[in-house]
Protein backbone atom coordinates (compact mmCIF):
# COMPACT_ATOMS: atom_id res chain seq x y z
CA UNK A 1 0.00 0.00 0.00
CA UNK A 2 1.80 2.92 -1.49
CA UNK A 3 -0.70 5.15 0.01
CA UNK A 4 0.84 4.65 3.74
CA UNK A 5 4.25 6.70 2.74
CA UNK A 6 2.73 9.40 0.63
CA UNK A 7 0.38 10.24 3.87
CA UNK A 8 3.89 9.91 5.80
CA UNK A 9 5.69 12.48 3.35
CA UNK A 10 2.43 14.97 3.49
CA UNK A 11 2.67 14.48 7.35
CA UNK A 12 6.24 15.03 6.98
CA UNK A 13 5.98 18.32 4.72
CA UNK A 14 3.06 19.52 7.32
CA UNK A 15 5.40 19.16 10.52
CA UNK A 16 8.13 21.00 8.54
CA UNK A 17 5.97 23.64 7.70
CA UNK A 18 4.26 23.71 11.37
CA UNK A 19 7.75 24.68 12.65
CA UNK A 20 8.57 27.22 10.68
CA UNK A 21 5.03 28.84 11.50
CA UNK A 22 5.57 28.73 15.41
CA UNK A 23 2.36 29.15 17.48
CA UNK A 24 0.57 27.15 15.08
CA UNK A 25 -1.69 23.87 14.97
CA UNK A 26 -2.62 22.57 11.52
CA UNK A 27 -6.29 21.93 11.36
CA UNK A 28 -5.96 20.10 8.11
CA UNK A 29 -3.52 19.16 5.11
CA UNK A 30 -5.07 20.04 1.09
CA UNK A 31 -4.01 18.20 -1.55
CA UNK A 32 -4.68 17.46 -5.31
CA UNK A 33 -4.78 14.08 -6.60
CA UNK A 34 -4.99 13.59 -10.13
CA UNK A 35 -7.82 10.29 -10.99
CA UNK A 36 -4.67 9.05 -13.05
CA UNK A 37 -2.01 9.19 -9.87
CA UNK A 38 -3.11 5.66 -8.68
CA UNK A 39 -3.98 6.53 -5.40
CA UNK A 40 -6.93 5.05 -3.33
CA UNK A 41 -8.38 8.31 -1.44
CA UNK A 42 -9.78 6.15 1.16
CA UNK A 43 -6.93 4.27 2.04
CA UNK A 44 -4.25 7.56 1.88
CA UNK A 45 -7.20 9.26 4.31
CA UNK A 46 -7.01 6.04 6.59
CA UNK A 47 -2.81 6.00 6.23
CA UNK A 48 -2.86 10.01 7.31
CA UNK A 49 -4.57 9.26 10.10
CA UNK A 50 -2.14 6.42 11.65
CA UNK A 51 0.99 8.55 10.00
CA UNK A 52 -0.08 11.62 12.24
CA UNK A 53 -0.27 9.78 15.26
CA UNK A 54 1.90 11.24 17.99
CA UNK A 55 3.20 14.19 15.61
CA UNK A 56 2.19 18.07 15.10
CA UNK A 57 0.10 17.20 12.52
CA UNK A 58 -2.30 14.54 14.91
CA UNK A 59 -6.03 15.20 14.64
CA UNK A 60 -5.68 17.47 11.05
CA UNK A 61 -7.74 16.26 8.51
CA UNK A 62 -7.09 15.87 5.15
CA UNK A 63 -8.87 17.14 2.04
CA UNK A 64 -8.53 15.86 -1.04
CA UNK A 65 -9.65 17.73 -4.42
CA UNK A 66 -9.92 14.83 -7.22
CA UNK A 67 -8.20 16.75 -10.01
CA UNK A 68 -9.74 15.62 -13.49
CA UNK A 69 -7.89 13.87 -16.73
CA UNK A 70 -6.89 17.17 -19.35
CA UNK A 71 -5.16 16.23 -22.60
CA UNK A 72 -3.99 18.66 -25.07
CA UNK A 73 -5.20 18.06 -28.44
CA UNK A 74 -3.00 19.49 -31.52
CA UNK A 75 -5.83 19.08 -33.81
CA UNK A 76 -7.98 21.65 -32.40
CA UNK A 77 -5.48 23.62 -30.54
CA UNK A 78 -6.95 23.44 -27.11
CA UNK A 79 -6.97 21.33 -24.23
CA UNK A 80 -9.58 18.92 -23.80
CA UNK A 81 -11.07 16.70 -20.82
CA UNK A 82 -10.96 12.98 -20.98
CA UNK A 83 -14.12 11.53 -20.15
CA UNK A 84 -12.59 7.98 -20.19
CA UNK A 85 -8.79 8.84 -18.45
CA UNK A 86 -7.50 6.17 -19.88
CA UNK A 87 -7.73 6.54 -23.96
CA UNK A 88 -5.76 9.78 -24.54
CA UNK A 89 -7.97 10.86 -27.13
CA UNK A 90 -9.68 13.93 -28.03
CA UNK A 91 -13.22 14.15 -26.65
CA UNK A 92 -14.25 16.36 -29.74
CA UNK A 93 -12.26 15.94 -32.54
CA UNK A 94 -10.92 11.83 -31.96
CA UNK A 95 -7.45 13.04 -32.65
CA UNK A 96 -5.00 11.24 -30.63
CA UNK A 97 -3.66 13.57 -27.84
CA UNK A 98 -0.91 12.02 -25.83
CA UNK A 99 0.28 15.31 -23.99
CA UNK A 100 -0.97 15.19 -20.43
CA UNK A 101 -2.02 18.38 -19.20
CA UNK A 102 -3.51 17.26 -15.77
CA UNK A 103 -4.64 14.38 -13.89
CA UNK A 104 -1.52 12.38 -12.95
CA UNK A 105 -0.51 15.21 -9.96
CA UNK A 106 -0.37 14.34 -6.38
CA UNK A 107 0.08 17.66 -4.86
CA UNK A 108 0.06 19.44 -1.30
CA UNK A 109 -1.74 22.51 -2.13
CA UNK A 110 -2.30 24.48 1.62
CA UNK A 111 -2.02 23.90 5.01
CA UNK A 112 -5.47 25.09 7.35
CA UNK A 113 -3.66 26.42 10.37
CA UNK A 114 -5.19 27.82 13.66
CA UNK A 115 -3.09 30.18 15.54
CA UNK A 116 -2.43 28.57 19.23
CA UNK A 117 -1.97 31.31 20.96
CA UNK A 118 -5.64 32.95 19.44
CA UNK A 119 -8.07 30.72 22.47
CA UNK A 120 -7.07 32.27 25.22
Amino acid sequence: MHELSIAMSLVDLACEQAARMSSVRIRAVHIDVGVLAGVDKDALAFSFQAAAAGTEVDGARIEVREVSATVWCDACNTERALPQPHLRQCSVCGAAAPTLMAGAELQLVSLEVEDVHANR
